[in-house]
């Protein structure tokens, strides 16, 4: 007991040494401060931007993994009337574009019953190229409901589109959609083939009357996947076939053309 008593008591002083200018706060104000700065310059840039800068960018960030270019599910523009005013320029030639426009236009209007369709045939541009839908109603317009076979009404809008996109060098993607009420029954038929059924059907039709071989690139059916009204899934208007006028790939550069400028210089230095 008098050892532990008589045994000193040690204190130890830790003394803390702080940096320079309240240490390293200021670094995360001043990267704060540079971020602000960048974006600032950015957003600048942005606004002298010429218009094909301006959509690039929005592209981006309205589809920063490029799904819609690759699905051929990019919807941008829709709910545009059938008269298409001063349409971008694609890859498909712009003279191309308004002929093609203007034909479409022309061959419908002559069906008997167009009045019947304007407000259900849709033609809007994408950035995949020229997206057709036919747009159905609560009866059934183009497709009787639960049926994959086009109507009258769609075989005649069908045969026209194809005998139209026959002529060009674009290819074609077709897709069948439908909404989210369920298919009637037990028998494992679904809307997923319901919706492959109707853009198979359309196949078959636009291949015997205008489509070249091989002009046709990609069927698929979504059933309810891509609704074209998502605030109600119920509604018919989200049943409709979509056809899509493929852009035309953009030409590869001739490495020999690119390479012949520098075999002159290299001859003429000799």
């Amino acid at each position: 007991m008098s050892d532990f008593k008589a045994r000193p008591i040690i204190i130890k002083k830790k003394i803390v040494k702080h940096g320079g200018h309240h240490g390293g706060a200021w670094k995360v104000a001043y990267a704060d401060f540079v971020t602000a700065l960048m974006s600032l310059f950015i957003v600048l840039w942005l606004m002298n931007s010429n218009a094909r800068v301006k959509e690039a960018v929005a592209g981006y960030f309205r589809d920063p993994a490029g799904a819609g270019k690759v699905s051929g599910t990019d919807n941008k523009g829709r709910d545009k009337t059938l008269v298409i005013p001063n349409a971008p320029k694609l890859n498909i030639s712009q003279q191309d574009l308004d002929k093609l426009v203007a034909e479409l236009q022309k061959a419908l209007t002559a069906l008997p019953n167009f009045a019947d369709l304007k407000d259900h045939i849709v033609v809007t541009i994408t950035e995949e190229g020229i997206r057709m839908e036919l747009i159905e109603t609560a009866k059934g317009l183009f497709f009787a409901n639960g049926s994959p076979n086009p109507s009258k009404e769609g075989q005649e809008v069908l045969r026209t589109v194809s005998e139209m996109v026959g002529k060009m060098p674009n290819r074609v993607m077709i897709e069948g959609h439908t909404d989210a009420v369920p298919f009637p029954g037990d028998s494992g038929y679904s809307n997923w083939e319901l919706s492959s059924a109707r853009a198979n059907a359309a196949r078959v039709l636009m291949e015997s009357s205008g489509l070249r071989s091989g002009q046709l690139y990609q069927i698929r059916g979504f059933a309810d996947q891509q609704l074209r009204v998502p605030a109600d899934p119920k509604d018919p208007s989200n049943r409709r076939i979509s056809i899509i006028i493929m852009n035309l790939p953009k030409p590869r550069p001739d490495p020999k053309k690119a390479a012949a400028p520098a075999d002159n210089k290299t001859a003429s230095k000799k």
